[in-house]
C-alpha cells in the first residue's frame, strides 16, 4: 500500500506561483504514474497533469499547460506539480495520484489507485 501526502498549498494573488508537493511511503513510486487532479466545490474532481513511470513523457489539461510542469524524483519518491501565472479559476483542493496505468487513460481518476488527502489552493483576484 501506498500513503500520498501532498503540501504547498495555501493563498496566493493571480499571477503568483506556487510548487505543489507528493510524498509517497510505504512504497516505491517508480512504477507508477503520477497525476495531480484538483476540486473545486460542487464540481468533480478534474485531471491537471500526469507523468509516466520512465519521466519521460508528460500530459496535461488545457486549462494548465503552458504554464505547469509535473516532475517526479524517484529517489526520493516525491511527485512535484510547478504552477505559474495562477488564475482565480485554479482555486480548488489538489490531490496527488498514482497508478499502474497501462492505456492512455492517464486522465481518467479511475485509473488511480491511490490518493492524497489534498491539499487547499485558494488564488485571490
Amino acid at each position: 500500500q501506498v500513503q500520498l501526502v501532498e503540501s504547498g498549498g495555501g493563498l496566493v494573488q493571480a499571477g503568483g506561483s506556487l510548487r505543489l508537493s507528493c510524498t509517497a511511503s510505504g512504497r516505491t513510486i517508480s512504477s507508477y504514474t503520477m497525476g495531480w487532479f484538483r476540486q473545486a466545490p460542487g464540481k468533480e474532481r478534474e485531471f491537471v497533469a500526469a507523468i509516466r513511470w520512465s519521466g519521460g513523457r508528460t500530459s496535461y489539461a488545457d486549462s494548465v499547460k503552458g504554464r505547469s510542469t509535473i516532475s517526479r524524483d524517484n529517489a526520493k519518491n516525491m511527485a512535484y506539480l510547478q504552477m505559474n501565472s495562477v488564475r482565480p479559476e485554479d482555486t480548488a483542493a489538489y490531490y496527488c495520484a498514482a497508478g499502474v496505468i497501462y492505456s492512455a487513460k492517464y486522465y481518467d481518476r479511475r485509473e488511480y489507485e491511490h490518493w492524497g488527502q489534498g491539499t487547499q489552493v485558494t488564488v485571490s483576484s
